[in-house]
């Protein structure tokens, strides 16, 4: 059975609400919860999620049958341009489970470096000039 644009708008809101309340329970952080929507500024499904260092993390949520995993980080990383925050990450659906804790996470190499450091590229005293696109783009 194909879904509907009103049977998919409802269950991308319910997924998102699942994924901000299992957030907020499992961060212990009652500042996690699902934005409205802001046009063309969107700045991603889920607000308030912060790396341990205090940095802003935007979270686009997904519960779509067909998977477009560059159109949604394009997305993602977008939102997160719009929100200021040094992370933007894609939680999508993972088929077979409904539990929040099993769903899929989807960011590039360096945003997940960023996460693991906590803080913006531009404060990383590694060797890697992160402004500079060394390794070519497939």
């Amino acid at each position: 059975m194909t879904r509907s644009r009103a049977s998919a708008r409802q269950a991308g809101s319910r997924f998102e609400r699942v994924i901000a309340d299992w957030l907020k329970t499992r961060l212990s952080n009652d500042a996690i919860d699902r934005r409205v929507r802001n046009g063309q500024k969107d700045r991603g499904d889920i607000g308030g999620v912060k790396t341990a260092l205090g940095g802003r993390v935007v979270i686009e949520a997904k519960d779509a049958a067909r998977h477009d995993l560059s159109g949604w980080l394009t997305e993602a990383q977008t939102e997160a341009g719009n929100d200021d925050a040094i992370v933007g990450a894609v939680v999508f659906k993972r088929r077979g489970t409904a539990n929040p804790a099993h769903q899929y996470v989807l960011m590039d190499l360096e945003t997940f470096a960023r996460l693991l450091e906590g803080g913006p590229a531009d404060v990383c005293d590694c060797p890697v000039d992160h402004s500079a696109d060394q390794w070519g783009d497939d």
